[in-house]
């Protein structure tokens, strides 16, 4: 039983990677009118190998925590509405990333590219880190059964680590993909993680223990010593 669980777990999120890498595959390619883009396909490599083993690794040995980040559906509207504004975003993105490769509206240099990679893989690695740490992490804003406070390694330093990689992450995205233009729609994502970030707190104030302490010892919810 236990073996066929873990089995339909695997396939599950196999089809979940492969939708993924076609769906981001058709973003970027379908506008860029070629197949020829090595920008996109140096991001598809950066993106989702790494992608593949952190998933065999919770498949192995956190599965509960892997189901978590598969199957995530958003309750609180304020929450569906930042998810939603963040699709939005992501989707303009990489078609702007896609058209200003088919059309030359930018040239980023080599350096900056491979400094963004780089980044990019540094904080997946930080990301790795974060759900290493913290095992009720879930892609919704909830308060999980007997969950605990974390406040150690990353979450000593701001309140919010998982936010301030993905914000690295994000960011250095349409740098990979060679588009300042990019860069400009994905530059709005903080700002959907602020929004997000102060409704999580209210939940997270009301029905966490310790939180409220917490907040007095950690006073900086994504980059230390700004906010």
């Amino acid at each position: 039983m236990i073996k066929s669980s873990k089995l339909q777990l695997t396939i599950q999120a196999l089809v979940k990677l492969v939708l993924g890498i076609g769906i981001i595959g058709l973003l970027l390619f379908l506008p860029a009118g070629t197949w020829q883009y090595g920008h996109a396909w140096l991001f598809i490599s950066l993106l989702f190998i790494p992608m593949l083993g952190v998933g065999i690794w919770l498949l192995i040995c956190h599965p509960h925590l892997l189901i978590k980040r598969l199957n995530h559906k958003e309750k609180d509207k304020e929450q569906k509405r930042v998810v939603s504004l963040s699709g939005i975003m992501f989707i303009v993105g990489f078609l702007v990333c896609g058209l200003d490769f088919r059309y030359g509206w930018s040239h980023l240099p080599v350096g900056i590219v491979i400094g963004a990679s780089v980044l990019f893989l540094l904080s997946y690695a930080l990301y790795a880190e974060v759900m290493r740490e913290n095992a009720y992490l879930s892609r919704t804003i909830e308060i999980q059964n007997n969950q605990k406070l974390i406040d150690t390694g990353l979450y000593r330093i701001v309140r919010h680590p998982m936010y301030t990689v993905t914000i690295l992450m994000f960011l250095t995205m349409p740098l990979i993909l060679g588009s300042a233009w990019g860069l400009v729609v994905f530059a709005f994502y903080p700002i959907l993680i602020v929004l997000r970030i102060r409704n999580e707190e209210q939940l997270l104030m009301n029905g966490l223990e310790g939180y409220r302490d917490y907040q007095k010892r950690v006073p900086y919810r994504l980059i230390p010593w700004v906010w």
